[in-house]
């Protein structure tokens, strides 16, 4: 490499290419949970806050 060669990553140089169309935020929205399905995440959340921490071996 000599000295009139300048230190540039020619990969970097191009534009990065689109997102995905998975990535956009408009198109199916989530359904809203059943009043049952929020019981029940709220008793397992509850359940989960009140048992001790175990720990990773």
């Amino acid at each position: 490499m000599n000295s009139t060669e300048r230190d540039v990553d020619h990969a970097l140089a191009y534009p990065e290419p689109p997102a995905s169309p998975l990535w956009h935020r408009y198109g199916a929205k989530a359904r809203p949970l059943t009043p049952a399905q929020q019981r029940r995440n709220r008793k397992l959340l509850d359940i989960a806050q009140r048992k001790p921490r175990t720990t990773a071996a």
